[in-house]
């Protein structure tokens, strides 16, 4: 399916003890984008989103805001091949 791509995401800021997983899970799950998303040891959250080009880009772009109590100071993106992910999860 080349409509399909993949963005491996890395938020810094104050993204962790913010909910912004479990945000990020929610609004994945809503625009129909699978993948999942982690909490870093230093301190940086860490996101696969794979699905259509367009609801791929919305994520990434969803990702520099992120959860409401967030600051978001950079998100660095590498886009790679889709893998066939399915379904959406918070690792841990």
């Amino acid at each position: 399916m080349t409509d399909r791509t993949r963005a491996h995401v890395f938020v810094s800021g104050t993204v962790q003890g913010v909910y912004y997983r479990a945000n990020t899970r929610d609004t994945a799950r809503e625009n129909d984008v699978d993948g999942w998303v982690r909490n870093l040891e230093d301190g940086r959250v860490e996101a696969v989103f794979e699905g259509p080009v367009d609801a791929v880009e919305e994520m990434v772009a969803w990702c520099h805001a992120g959860s409401p109590a967030a600051e978001v100071d950079d998100v660095a993106v590498e886009y790679e091949v889709p893998r066939d992910v399915d379904g959406f999860e918070i690792r841990y």
